[in-house]
């Protein structure tokens, strides 16, 4: 087997997620080779760090190089994986935009991102422009970074990106799109027109809630070396063995995937005809404001959906009567979680709900949730 060969336009996703980043087979040695745990490596004592591929760990890791090939073969483009989805955002805004420059930033997307816009980019001189994910967009005239979350996280509206990087693009504007709700076999936004993904691949992409990581991709050869450059000088990098695991886990994640969206599909057909929840979203229903855009943008649509239970204490009591829904943050993991956002400060209503399918069995599911929400009352 070959990193090669998951490249392969003709292999499905559940090919191309077992195969992907794997080195060239040597009898003897393991299909993913263990983590390389290294700071300082032997170097040539003559011609230095040019002899060999690692002299420092920091920028240097054959564990992490391995998972960059296999996201970038998912995503269609070079990779580089930073500590977090929130090291790998904020490194590229930081890389892209300069004093006096124009950025737009989802009004509905992570709300850690605007955070950062108002704590740190404002002060440094940056213009922020906040924009709905669905629209409308103002002019992009002047704008040099356009920031797409879709989905939306929390909200799950969808932004069409192929429209959106076109009219960027005329103005002279980047496109950057937020992947992490969709994961790059739910849509690959390169394909569609951006310029760069960045996203968290602490939820679905590795789904089992054991580490943190995040990742930028793009096929423009000059972002790529000077994110590099940013992640490197400031150590925003993962370790090896947050790298391995990662890498371990997307074997899986087409199978992961297939059941989450499962689970949502029928999930949201049970809470839509409930007189007791309100506010159901989830892309993947006819129904949904985001559905149109969604069903001709997306290969499939992520297991997470979101709903309204009124107020804190009646989400609280739907959480402490169900026996398979966690109350937790973060999403895409193998376990159903539920959190009310509301609780991070972020701008939602208190009875709001972003509920994570996990890969449980889906009746099982159905009917743990039927219950709590009657218990609920």
């Amino acid at each position: 087997m070959s990193a090669a060969g998951a490249a392969d336009g003709n292999w499905g996703d559940g090919t191309r997620s077992v195969h992907a980043g794997l080195p060239d087979a040597v009898p003897g040695q393991p299909f993913l080779p263990g983590p390389v745990f290294a700071a300082p490596y032997h170097l040539d004592p003559e011609r230095g760090p040019s002899a060999a591929a690692d002299g420092y760990g920091r920028p240097d890791n054959p564990t992490r190089r391995l998972l960059e090939t296999a996201i970038g073969e998912l995503e269609g483009a070079d990779c580089r994986v930073f500590a977090s989805g929130q090291a790998a955002i904020t490194g590229l805004l930081l890389t892209v935009l300069r004093p006096g420059d124009t950025v737009l930033l989802p009004a509905d997307g992570y709300f850690s991102v605007r955070s950062f816009a108002s704590d740190t980019l404002e002060q440094l001189g940056v213009r922020v422009v906040l924009v709905p994910t669905a629209g409308p967009y103002p002019s992009f005239d002047g704008v040099r970074l356009v920031l797409l979350e879709t989905p939306a996280n929390p909200g799950l509206d969808v932004a069409d990106v192929r429209a959106v990087a076109a009219a960027a693009h005329a103005a002279g504007a980047l496109v950057a799109v937020d992947n992490t709700t969709a994961t790059p076999l739910g849509q690959r936004p390169l394909d569609l027109g951006a310029d760069v993904v960045v996203a968290s691949g602490t939820k679905a992409l590795t789904g089992h809630s054991d580490l943190l990581l995040g990742y930028l991709a793009t096929r423009d050869a000059g972002l790529r070396d000077a994110a590099t450059t940013w992640r490197n000088a400031t150590g925003g990098v993962p370790g090896a063995f947050d790298c391995w695991l990662a890498h371990r886990s997307l074997a899986t994640l087409d199978l992961r995937l297939a059941r989450q969206t499962a689970n949502a599909r029928a999930l949201a057909d049970l809470l839509v005809a409930r007189p007791d929840v309100t506010g159901v979203r989830w892309p993947g229903r006819p129904e949904d404001p985001a559905y149109p855009v969604a069903s001709a943008q997306m290969r499939r649509v992520p297991g997470v959906l979101s709903f309204d239970l009124g107020d804190e204490r009646r989400v609280a009591r739907f959480l402490g009567a169900s026996r398979l829904v966690a109350a937790a943050t973060s999403f895409g993991g193998l376990h159903t979680t539920a959190d009310r956002r509301a609780q991070w400060g972020d701008d939602t209503a208190p009875g709001f709900v972003r509920f994570s399918c996990g890969i449980e069995d889906t009746a099982d599911l159905l009917a743990d949730v039927a219950a709590a929400l009657d218990a609920a009352g």
